[in-house]
């Protein structure tokens, strides 16, 4: 396994639709061993393959260090099911460095994707859990946090991660 640099703002594999993974090949259970060992190096709560330059429909989750509960969700070729509910919270972003952004998720989701094992698996989770892993499915759409902004907070966020990117300043790892 290995840590892979994470593709902070302005990186274009940050904006594109992500294609669909035909098979679980050994190259694909590498890729999500090592977005796990990143996720984690990194202290964070999930990560989506585009986040380290892999245009495809990957993502991990753990929500662990934050609920207190761990549970590793591997998901490959996620689609939304079903949402209810709705709640506002700060949410951060590996990929946009020292940004916070207000973020409207649903408080429940259903989902289904493919394990590692190849395997159809459908979720349901609510809760933090849920809104990690719809701040993944955004990556895999080509959405950001700073994309959901009006448009004076988006130029301000803009701004000040193009400084920090001008400036070296990286989440890479």
């Amino acid at each position: 396994m290995a840590v892979l640099p994470i593709k902070t703002y302005g990186n274009p594999c940050l904006t594109r639709k992500n294609d669909k993974v035909k098979l679980i090949t050994p190259e694909v259970i590498n890729l999500i061993n090592d977005m796990i060992e990143t996720m984690y190096t990194a202290k964070g709560v999930g990560l989506a393959a585009p986040q380290v330059g892999v245009n495809k429909q990957i993502i991990v989750v753990d929500v662990g260090d934050v609920v207190g509960k761990h549970e590793l969700i591997v998901l490959v070729n996620p689609e939304l099911l079903a949402w209810e509910g709705s709640e506002e919270l700060e949410e951060g972003c590996l990929s946009c460095p020292n940004v916070s952004v207000k973020m409207k998720r649903a408080q429940r989701i259903t989902l289904q994707g493919i394990n590692r094992e190849g395997e159809k698996v459908i979720r349901e989770d609510s809760g933090y859990q849920a809104r990690a892993l719809q701040h993944e499915l955004d990556h895999l759409m080509g959405k950001l946090i700073v994309d959901s902004v009006g448009f004076l907070k988006k130029l301000k966020l803009k701004r000040k991660l193009k400084k920090r990117v001008k400036a070296g300043i990286k989440a890479e790892i």
